[in-house]
């Protein structure tokens, strides 16, 4: 039987994938990519387009809304499990693809378990990619960790009520997503006196990447989803 692999395309630029990703992104005859919206252009594709070849490669685009709440969205993770498990079963290896690491905070994860609960004939090889907090920290300049010192990696969407507490346990913070909580997020530095201590890093690797050290200068501004910050105290 076919093959189904998950794919980590890295943060941005085309040269951090490994090699083996690429060899899997050029010899699959199907790639799946995802995005949130119908319509949308998907990230992840962009990223590998040096690598593709139209004339012999189908390409899908698999929608996976991004919302909070995600009551409802089981509807789009089976119908997308169900059209990669078609390809498969018809004798095509598939690619699915996702920025940075399948296996941190990717789109692929939620067709994971949908592989393995319901599909679980089907053989699955993940390729892992370089995350986009590994990128950051390199485009920063910050060591992520060393020695004894401790790293937390959170959602800061989903960890208002507990950020204070984690930013005083951990001597390195990463927070993922952090757009949308920028503001919020800017005044408990301030409070815990940090404001210093932040690297705002957004699109890393790519031609728009930006990295800022002054998180006053972000204030009000819309900041990109693809973006992060890391507090290293």
């Amino acid at each position: 039987m076919a093959t189904i692999y998950a794919v980590g395309v890295g943060p941005g630029d085309p040269e951090l994938l490994t090699r083996k990703a690429e060899k899997v992104i050029r010899s699959v005859p199907v790639i799946c990519a995802p995005t949130a919206n119908p319509g949308d252009s998907s990230y992840a594709l962009s990223i590998i387009e040096p690598f593709l070849d139209r004339r012999r490669q189908e390409v899908i685009v698999q929608v996976f809304p991004m919302r909070r709440d995600q009551v409802g969205l089981d509807e789009f993770w089976e119908t997308a499990a169900a059209e990669v498990a078609e390809k498969v079963r018809g004798g095509k290896d598939v690619a699915f693809i996702t920025i940075g690491d399948p296996f941190l905070y990717s789109t692929f994860l939620y067709l994971y378990r949908i592989f393995r609960d319901k599909y679980s004939e089907i053989p699955l090889e993940v390729v892992p990619g370089v995350s986009s907090l590994s990128a950051a920290a390199a485009a920063a300049g910050i060591p992520l960790g060393m020695a004894s010192e401790r790293i937390a990696v959170i959602p800061a969407t989903f960890e208002e009520k507990n950020l204070r507490r984690v930013l005083l346990d951990f001597d390195t913070i990463v927070l993922m997503k952090v757009s949308r909580v920028f503001e919020g997020v800017c005044e408990l530095l301030c409070e815990l006196g940090l404001e210093k201590n932040g690297v705002f890093v957004s699109r890393v690797g790519s031609p728009e990447q930006q990295v800022v050290t002054d998180l006053a200068t972000l204030q009000g501004q819309k900041l990109d989803y693809l973006s992060l910050l890391i507090v290293k105290k």
